[in-house]
């Protein structure tokens, strides 16, 4: 099993352009520069600025000084619109193949399963929502 950092890495590319992107010419920075800053290679950051892209979270600027730029203020981009925006699968998956239905476990415990797994990312999704990249900004800022 492989765990994702794509909430990370988007995280960090949303709160470093929040606080880079007022002081760059249009508010635009490029792939290579979100890179540096998150210490992973730009085709990493490149893929998910595609998420985020078609999740309307940031918007590409082309020809002279290419590059992506915020495409909501900081304060309206909650972690649950980044998470939303990259991480395509559930946070915790049933077992790929049926269960012996045969078997009262094998038939019973997906369901169960499948109903604490919604509630859990629920919950998790309603404590992100809480919380928008301008607070991460701030309380990054705060911690340095």
């Amino acid at each position: 099993m492989t765990v994702s950092s794509r909430m990370t890495v988007a995280t960090h590319a949303l709160t470093w352009m929040a606080l880079t992107c007022p002081h760059r010419p249009g508010g635009v920075v490029t792939s290579d520069r979100i890179a540096a800053s998150v210490n992973t290679n730009p085709v990493v950051v490149r893929r998910v600025l595609g998420s985020l892209r078609e999740a309307g979270l940031v918007v590409s600027v082309r020809g002279q000084g290419a590059g992506v730029k915020l495409g909501r203020p900081p304060g309206s981009i909650t972690l649950r619109d980044v998470y939303e925006a990259v991480e395509p699968e559930p946070l915790i998956a049933l077992h790929s193949s049926l269960p012996n239905q045969e078997c009262p476990v094998g038939l019973g415990l997906p369901p169960v399963l499948q109903g604490v797994y919604g509630r859990a990312e629920d919950a998790m999704k309603e404590e992100l929502a809480a919380i928008s990249v301008a607070d991460v900004l701030r309380k990054t800022i705060a911690t340095t």
